[in-house]
C-alpha cells in the first residue's frame, strides 16, 4: 500500500494534516474575512498572492500557536498565531516576507507570534534576499505582557543587523502604533495605503487625553501626512492592488544584497538618442523656473522613472531609473519649488537616498540647478547646518560610481555639498549654461564693488557695471572647465550619450574606506 493513502495509520495522519493545514489557510472564520474586507483590506494571503509571482510561496511554521494562559488565551489558540511569514519569488528573484493576520488577535504581536518573524528575518539575512512586511496589526498583545514587548526587541535589532545588507520593504496595510511604528522607521522604504493605514506612536486618544488636541487617526498618521508632512512614508497609494504591484517594481530595480549589482535589462531605448529638446526645456534664465522631472524623463530609458518620497520635500527630486539597461539613482533639484533651494527636509530626503543607493550598488547621478541654502531664522535655529551636513556626510561617503551635471546655477555651499567634484564626484559635467560662484552676480556684486557702488554719481548704472563684470570675469560656463573643476561643458543634446558612456566606465569602480567600526554622521 502507497502511504499516505488507504485506511492505514499513515494514511489516517496525512488526512489528519491536511485538515489542520486547511483550517490554517481558512483563518479563523469567514465572519473575520468579511470584517476584513468590508474595511476595504485585503486577506493576509490575498496580499501575500498579490506580491509574489504565483505559486511560488513556501509557508514557514504555518502550525506554530502560542502557548500563553491567562485572560481567556489558553482557550484561543489558532495556527499561525496572527501572522504568517516565509519566502517566494518577485520576477524569479527570491524574496522573504512576513504578513500580518488580523483577523487573529488583531495582527497584535505576542512571543510565538514575533519568534516567527524573528525567524524569517534571520532566513532572510542569511539567504542574502530582501525582506518584505505586510503590516497590519494592532500593536503587542496585551494579555501576554512584557514577552511580547521583547518580542519587538529582537525585530529592531535584526531590522538594524540587516541595515544596509538586504533591502528591507515596510508596507502598511492597516493600523500600526506604538513601539510597533519603530520597525519600519528602520528599514529602507516605507508603503503606505490610504484610507486605512496609520502609523503614530501615540494614538488620538492618548493626545487628546495629554494635550487636549483633536484629531483622527488619519490626521494624525495617515498616508498622506507621512507622505506629504513627516517624510516617514516614502510611497502612498490609493489601494492594495497598486500598493504591492509598486512593491515588485521597486525590488526589480534592487539588488538582492549589498554583495551584488541591481538587476539589468535589455533597453529598447537607444543609447546614443540625442535629447535634443533639453536645450530649449531649461530656460538660460537663471530666475525662471521649469519643471526637473521632464529633464529626468527626457534622459532615462523610456522617460521611466520611480520617484522616492515624492511629495514630501518636493525642492529636491529623488528617484531611481534605467540608462541603457542599468539602474541608477538620480538626485536633483527642482527650480519648481522653492526656486530648487536645499533646506533641512531637502537635505535629510538625499542624504537618505544617497545612503541607501551607496549601501546597494546603485550608481548615483547628480543634477544640479541651486541657487544655495534656504534662509531664514527657522532654518538655522531648526539647525540646517547640522541637516545640511548629513547630505554632505553621505555624499562623502559614498564608494558607489558618481557624476555630477550643472544645468544652469551652482552657487555656494548647496553646490559643493551636491556632489562636487571637490568632495569626490568621479566626473563632473556642465551644460553651457552654467554658472558656477559664490552666490548670484548680483549679490557678489553688492559685496566687492559695495563703495564703488555707493560713490558712484549713478549708483544703479555702476551696480548693472559690476554685475556684467563679475559674470564676464567669474561666471561665464568655461571659468570651471578652465580651472579642472568640471571634467567638460557638453552639448545638452549630447547629454543620454555622454552619461551612460561614463556610467560603463565607471562600472567596475572600486573605492576602499578607511578602516573603523563605523562613522559619526551628523544627527
Amino acid at each position: 500500500m502507497t502511504s499516505g493513502s488507504g485506511s492505514g495509520v499513515g494514511g489516517g495522519r496525512v488526512a489528519e494534516l491536511r485538515e489542520i493545514r486547511a483550517e490554517a489557510l481558512r483563518g479563523p472564520s469567514e465572519k473575520a474575512t468579511e470584517a476584513q474586507h468590508a474595511k476595504g483590506k485585503l486577506t493576509v494571503r490575498e496580499r501575500i498572492e498579490l506580491l509574489l509571482d504565483p505559486d511560488s510561496f513556501n509557508e514557514v511554521e504555518q502550525l506554530r500557536r502560542h502557548r500563553a494562559t491567562g485572560f481567556g488565551l489558553e482557550a484561543k489558540r489558532p495556527y499561525t498565531d496572527g501572522v504568517v511569514t516565509g519566502w517566494g519569488t518577485v520576477e524569479g528573484r527570491t524574496v522573504f516576507v512576513y504578513a500580518h493576520d488580523f483577523r487573529i488577535f488583531g495582527g497584535a504581536l505576542g512571543e510565538a507570534h514575533a519568534a516567527k518573524i524573528h525567524k524569517i528575518m534571520d532566513m532572510a539575512l542569511a539567504a542574502g534576499a530582501p525582506l518584505v512586511s505586510l503590516n497590519d496589526g494592532a500593536g503587542a498583545r496585551i494579555q501576554e505582557g512584557v514577552s511580547a514587548l521583547a518580542g519587538y526587541g529582537g525585530i529592531f535589532q535584526r531590522n538594524t543587523k540587516a541595515s544596509g545588507v538586504i533591502p528591507q520593504i515596510s508596507v502598511m496595510l492597516g493600523p500600526c502604533a506604538g513601539g510597533a511604528a519603530y520597525s519600519p522607521a528602520l528599514t529602507d522604504f516605507v508603503f503606505m495605503v490610504r484610507g486605512t493605514s496609520q502609523m503614530f506612536i501615540t494614538g488620538p486618544d492618548v493626545v487628546r487625553a495629554v494635550t487636549g488636541e483633536e484629531i483622527s487617526q488619519n490626521g494624525l498618521g495617515g498616508a498622506d501626512v507621512h507622505a506629504e508632512t513627516s517624510g516617514v512614508c516614502h510611497f502612498a497609494y490609493d489601494d492594495e492592488e497598486t500598493c504591492l504591484a509598486e512593491v515588485r517594481y521597486l525590488i526589480s530595480m534592487l539588488p538582492s544584497n549589498n554583495r551584488q549589482a541591481p538587476p539589468t535589462v535589455a533597453s529598447s531605448d537607444p543609447a546614443g538618442r540625442t535629447t535634443e529638446s533639453l536645450g530649449e526645456m531649461v530656460p538660460a534664465d537663471g530666475s525662471r523656473p521649469y519643471d526637473m522631472h521632464r529633464v529626468i524623463e527626457e534622459l532615462v530609458d523610456d522617460g521611466e522613472v520611480l520617484e522616492v518620497h515624492e511629495r514630501w520635500a518636493r525642492n529636491v527630486v529623488c528617484v531611481l531609473a534605467r540608462l541603457d539597461g542599468q539602474v541608477v539613482g538620480i538626485v536633483a533639484n527642482q527650480p519648481q519649488v522653492l526656486a530648487g533651494v536645499l533646506d533641512i527636509e531637502a537635505s535629510e530626503k538625499a542624504a537618505r537616498f544617497v545612503q541607501m543607493c551607496d549601501a546597494f550598488n546603485i550608481p548615483i547621478l547628480t543634477l544640479l540647478d541651486v541657487p544655495g541654502f534656504l534662509p531664514g531664522v527657522d532654518q538655522e535655529h531648526g539647525g540646517i547646518i547640522r541637516h545640511g551636513a548629513k547630505l554632505l556626510y553621505a555624499y562623502c561617503n559614498a564608494t558607489v560610481p558618481r557624476i555630477s551635471l550643472i544645468l544652469r546655477k551652482a552657487y555656494g555651499g548647496a553646490y559643493i555639498v551636491m556632489d562636487s567634484q571637490s568632495i569626490g564626484a568621479d566626473l563632473t559635467y556642465a551644460w553651457p549654461t552654467n554658472e558656477i560662484a559664490v552666490m548670484g552676480a548680483e549679490g557678489a556684486a553688492n559685496v566687492i564693488f559695495r563703495r564703488q557702488i555707493a560713490a558712484a554719481e549713478d549708483p544703479e548704472a555702476m551696480r548693472a557695471r559690476m554685475v556684467k563684470e563679475y559674470k564676464a570675469e567669474l561666471m561665464h560656463p568655461y571659468y570651471a572647465a578652465e580651472r579642472g573643476l568640471v571634467d567638460d561643458v557638453i552639448d545638452p543634446a549630447e547629454t543620454r550619450e555622454v552619461l551612460i558612456k561614463s556610467l560603463a566606465m565607471l562600472r567596475t569602480k572600486h573605492a576602499d574606506l578607511p578602516s573603523r567600526k563605523h562613522g559619526n554622521p551628523p544627527q
